[in-house]
């Protein structure tokens, strides 16, 4: 049998295409290499949730009833599930360019085309592209953090990529709540979004590299293992290592751990999606503060994901920092169902989602950092493969939880359009007009989805408490330790094996 062996080449000054790192780099330039990863990562994020931040301001303008939007947002999830599986290409091919080019795509989309629809057909289409882009991203970013990051900072490097979506939507009600108030259009946000973007395509460009496939192709547990993976890569088989990746990947620790964790992000998405019209028609804020309360709740996320990163790193496990996070999410997502119907006060509800998002934020990043973990412990030449599996089960997830919201919560269209008619009926009274039968109707129809509003929701945010309690079932099929003591134990085995290993090749004589 014939083998195919790699030695890294040495890249050149400037690159378009050829992007690859031909030695391990040192510690600051893979920091600098990990910021910019997480900044596109924002940015494409971004650009996807943008237009929840608006919708009660475009969909009346575009004639799109509340179901047709929701069922777009699931058909770009659809596209961007089976785009995660295309990223597992990545392995073979390379992760920077499906970023950085996919990073241009998605700033040209967002400046040029969303703004200018007219239709909800046009949005579709506009939403689609993203979705499909943004499905890749999630593969190759998050494989590019993985290889920039041994698996004693994996969390915390986790948790900086995990910013991404989390800044991402940050970004999104941050914006919103500072410009909307001067532009009063749902158009500018995008022309906005589409620049940043376009700024960070223009960064990503010039500087993003990735490793040579003998280099990211292998295990690292700490920055000790640097000189034994350079020496090592000179006779890597990366052909061998490549081989049928969808069977060395389809296992359960993999696929519970990828089904559990997008269960947990459903309560996540609906906010993302549906958190600005919910707040809207269920307690009457306006968008501007409906976004407020996201710079609370995103922003305490955030920090959670850093601060649980390194925590994570510090005492060198992951399953209890899930289970901790699980069930304080679990409990603050029943806080937040008991409010629908009631008149909590801003301050009631931010506490609540910070809460939220603090417990989510402490699962997710521990819970990426051994994902990644799990996949290394079946193949670390085949992460991206694992983190598509990841993307594909994640995205129809989502899928499913746009499908089945409006199926659950059957009042929001009614709602989204009541200002106007309660607008019409106001301003009839006010002439000494009678309300024509048909305004009389639909106030009556208001009437009743504000009454029936509140028990739907109800039932959703139950679904959701269901969600996490599966997630965290999944968490004990996952590779890793819960105590920390025998996971220092197994750190110092670890580098006790390197350093026989390392002797042993640098005792060979030259050939």
């Amino acid at each position: 049998m014939s083998s195919t062996t790699v030695t890294p080449q040495a890249r050149p000054g400037f690159a378009v295409w050829n992007r690859k790192h031909a030695h391990y780099p040192e510690r600051a330039q893979r920091l600098r290499q990990l910021l910019l990863v997480v900044a596109i990562t924002i940015a494409l994020y971004y650009a996807l949730y943008v237009g929840g931040g608006v919708a009660t301001l475009m969909l009346p303008q575009l004639h799109m009833p509340f179901s047709i939007f929701v069922y777009i947002l699931a058909a770009g999830g659809l596209l961007g599930a089976f785009a995660s599986l295309i990223a597992g290409l990545a392995d073979r091919f390379g992760r920077a360019n499906l970023v950085v080019y996919g990073l241009l795509l998605v700033a040209l989309i967002t400046a040029f085309w969303t703004p200018n629809v007219t239709s909800p057909l046009g949005f579709a289409l506009a939403f689609g592209a993203i979705s499909f882009v943004e499905g890749i991203a999630l593969v190759a970013t998050p494989a590019l953090i993985r290889d920039f990051s041994p698996q004693v900072g994996r969390a915390t490097a986790m948790g900086f990529w995990t910013l991404g979506p989390v800044l991402g939507s940050l970004t999104v009600s941050a914006i919103i709540t500072v410009s909307l108030p001067a532009y009063q259009t749902w158009q500018s946000q995008f022309y906005i979004c589409g620049a940043i973007c376009l700024v960070l395509f223009v960064l990503a460009f010039l500087f993003l590299r990735e490793l040579a496939p003998a280099l990211r192709d292998q295990l690292m547990v700490s920055e000790r293992d640097r000189v034994l993976i350079e020496l090592k890569a000179k006779g890597l088989d990366i052909e061998a290592s490549l081989r049928n990746p969808w069977r060395q990947m389809l296992h359960l620790d993999v696929i519970a751990s990828a089904f559990g964790v997008s269960l947990l992000l459903f309560f996540y998405y609906t906010a993302v999606a549906f958190g600005v019209i919910y707040l809207v028609t269920m307690f009457q804020f306006s968008v501007e503060q409906a976004n407020a309360l996201g710079n609370w709740s995103w922003g305490a996320n955030a920090v959670a994901l850093i601060v649980g990163g390194l925590l994570s790193d510090h005492f060198r496990v992951r399953k209890p920092f899930m289970l901790v996070g699980g069930i304080g999410c679990a409990v603050a997502i029943y806080l937040y169902l008991t409010q629908a119907g009631q008149h909590p006060s801003f301050t009631k509800l931010a506490l609540i989602l910070c809460a939220q998002s603090i417990f989510g934020g402490l699962a997710y990043v521990s819970w990426m950092a051994s994902f990644t973990e799990t996949v290394e412990a079946r193949n670390p030449a085949l992460t991206a493969t694992g983190l598509a599996v990841w993307g594909w089960l994640l995205r129809l997830v989502v899928t499913v939880c746009f499908i089945a919201l409006p199926l659950v919560v059957k009042s929001v269209d009614t709602l989204v359009a009541a200002p106007f008619y309660i607008a019409a009926y106001k301003q009839a009274l006010a002439a000494n007009l009678t309300p024509p039968p048909e305004l009389l109707a639909q106030m009556g129809a208001i009437q009743a989805a504000a009454e029936a509003a509140p028990g739907e929701w109800r039932i959703w945010y139950a679904v959701c408490i269901i969600c996490v309690v599966v997630f965290i079932a999944t968490i004990f099929v996952m590779r890793g330790r819960w105590s920390p003591a025998v996971a220092r134990a197994d750190e110092a085995a670890h580098d006790a094996k390197v350093a026989r290993e390392l002797a042993s090749l640098q005792s060979r004589p030259q050939a």
